[in-house]
């Protein structure tokens, strides 16, 4: 058990400063681009190249793109600029592209760059396909954030949000990454390599799919993969597939853009990584493989990313606790009114709303479906009054329809 502890707190350390940085990011940018700019411009098919340019550069990691990734949707960005943002950038970035570089080649960060952009393209174009042409709030909220500005306080907010509708999924991929690399035996590749190239592809595949693996921490990792019988073309598949997907990644992208998308994701990166990994042990020699070093992550940035990282996640867990508690405590006969409510995309949104509402004199529950809107609010407060602190808080909001 303190074994399984550690391994957490291992992963935790390589994570959390990057799930904060995404989080900065995506408040930034809520902050300092006009409420419309998403929509104008990463939308349609030209918006997916825009939106993999734009992620291609970026430092940032697995889970440092999920806040980022979803804030461009949330903001109006549409599904296939979003995907194409989350699959390119955590496989690349200026300092991942040096290190490969460092260790395996020049020839093969130049590939896996490319790789990097391949995929965001074809993934975002084919969620584009498939998607149903929605991204983002709808209008009425982001018009109504826009009226009054935003400034700091809304991007805090914002960047809160995305991280506390992904927290559950991000514990659990990091106690499942923990357990994969406790007990993962270490010579698990040269075995597989004894039986031809596609056990090799395959392993890599299986290993990286569920893991977290930082696009730059884990170049080290694939080095000595390579140095020790893996075929530099499972290396890449590694490299490509551990960085842009793990447990927390894919539900995080169920629980932004639903079952379509993620299949369209998955798909993309782990056919494109095999396929790719193929072509270059086909075409491009990665040449002499330095000795790998362990990637330590002590530094002070690191534990305090972590500490700052427990913390707020501590919080979402109280919030929850406290929520469910106040659900179960409100009286079973008191009144009740339904209300239709615009703009409620994920748990954020609803527990925005759930706020919102507790503010009125009377209210005494509330209770939000997040995939429809419906949104029912338990006591004595004024039906009136409750829409219009939702219209304030930028969730119009009308009384819906008895059935029947």
């Amino acid at each position: 058990m303190l074994e399984l502890l550690h391994g957490m707190w291992r992963v935790w350390l390589e994570l959390a400063p990057w799930l904060l940085v995404g989080a900065a990011i995506a408040a930034a940018l809520h902050v300092w681009l006009p409420p419309d700019f998403m929509r104008r411009q990463l939308t349609g098919p030209g918006g997916v190249f825009k939106a993999v340019l734009f992620g291609v550069p970026l430092p940032l990691c697995s889970c440092g793109v999920i806040p980022t990734g979803l804030g461009l949707k949330k903001d109006g960005a549409s599904d296939g600029a979003s995907v194409g943002f989350l699959i390119s950038t955590p496989q690349t970035g200026v300092d991942s592209i040096l290190v490969s570089a460092t260790f395996l080649g020049w020839p093969f960060a130049i590939f896996k760059l490319a790789s990097a952009a391949v995929t965001g393209v074809i993934g975002g174009l084919w969620a584009e396909a498939v998607s149903d042409g929605q991204g983002g709030d709808a209008p009425a909220a982001s018009a109504a954030a826009g009226a009054g500005g935003r400034g700091w306080r809304d991007g805090w907010s914002h960047g809160l949000m995305l991280l506390r509708t992904i927290a559950g999924w991000v514990v659990f991929g990091v106690v499942l990454s923990a357990a994969i690399t406790l007990w993962l035996p270490p010579d698990l590749f040269a075995r597989l390599n004894a039986y031809g190239a596609a056990l090799p592809f395959l392993g890599a595949l299986l290993l990286s799919v569920p893991l977290y693996v930082c696009a730059t921490a884990s170049v080290p990792i694939a080095a000595a993969l390579v140095a020790s019988g893996m075929p530099a073309g499972a290396a890449l598949v590694f490299l490509m597939a551990g960085p842009a997907t793990n447990v927390a990644t894919i539900g995080a992208v169920y629980r932004g853009f639903g079952a379509r998308i993620l299949a369209v994701y998955l798909a993309t990166i782990i056919v494109g990584s095999v396929g790719l990994g193929y072509l270059f042990e086909a075409v491009i020699d990665p040449g002499a493989v330095s000795a790998a070093v362990a990637h330590q992550h002590t530094a002070w940035w690191s534990v305090a990313g972590a500490i700052v990282g427990l913390v707020a996640f501590a919080g979402f867990a109280v919030e929850a606790i406290v929520a469910r508690v106040r659900r179960r405590a409100a009286p079973a006969d008191a009144l009740a009114v339904d209300l239709d409510v615009q703009g409620i995309t994920c748990g954020g949104c609803a527990r925005k709303v759930d706020a919102a509402l507790r503010e009125v004199d009377g209210v005494e529950g509330v209770e939000v479906d997040v995939a429809s809107g419906r949104t029912r609010v338990v006591g004595s407060a004024p039906t009136p009054a409750l829409l219009a602190r939702l219209e304030d808080a930028g969730y119009p909001a009308a009384v819906a329809p008895r059935p029947g």
